[in-house]
C-alpha cells in the first residue's frame, strides 16, 4: 500500500465507486462476499488498492495545503515541479493562531516585531503525490489557497 487505507466512514461514503472498482476487477457482489468470508486477506488487499487509487485521484488535484500550530502557520502551494511555502511564526506564546482571537491578532499586527515571515521552495523527492501525502499525514489540510495568496501579496 502506497498511502493509507481509507477509514470505514470514507469507504462507506465511496460505496458506489467501490462497487465500480470491484466490477473493473470482475468481482461480483457474491464473489466479494465470498472473498470477505473465505479470503479476508485478499479482500483487504482489494480495499488497499482501492484506497491508493482514491488517494492518487485526490492528490493529483491538490494544489494548496495549510498547517497550523499555536505559533506557526505554513501555507503551501504545490506546483508542478516544486512546492513553495510561506511560513508565519509568532514569537509570543500567549498568541494561539489556531483560535479566532489569535488569527485576528495576527491580521491586525502583521508588522509587529513578534511576527516573522519566511518563504522557501523545495523540489519534490521524485514522487510528488507521496510528498503531498506526507504533508497531509503531518497535519496539513487541503485548502483553496486563499490564505497563501493573501499572505503572498502582503510579503511581496
Amino acid at each position: 500500500m502506497k498511502y493509507q487505507r481509507l477509514a470505514k466512514e470514507q469507504l462507506e461514503e465511496l460505496h458506489p465507486e467501490f462497487i465500480n472498482f470491484l466490477a473493473t476487477q470482475t468481482i461480483t457482489a457474491a464473489e466479494w462476499e465470498a472473498l470477505k468470508k473465505n479470503k479476508p486477506e485478499v479482500a483487504e488487499q482489494e480495499i488497499d488498492v482501492f484506497s491508493d487509487l482514491v488517494w492518487e485521484g485526490v492528490l493529483n488535484k491538490v494544489k494548496y495545503v495549510e498547517h497550523f500550530s499555536p505559533q506557526k502557520m505554513h501555507l503551501f502551494i504545490l506546483e508542478d515541479d516544486k512546492m513553495r511555502v510561506i511560513a508565519i511564526h509568532v514569537k509570543d506564546e500567549t498568541i494561539d493562531l489556531t483560535t479566532k482571537e489569535g488569527f485576528d491578532w495576527l491580521r491586525n499586527n502583521l508588522i509587529d516585531d513578534r511576527v516573522e515571515f519566511l518563504q522557501a521552495k523545495k523540489e519534490y523527492t521524485g514522487d510528488k503525490n507521496l510528498d503531498k501525502f506526507k504533508l497531509i499525514q503531518q497535519g496539513a489540510v487541503i485548502s483553496k489557497g486563499e490564505l497563501f495568496h493573501y499572505f503572498e501579496k502582503i510579503i511581496s
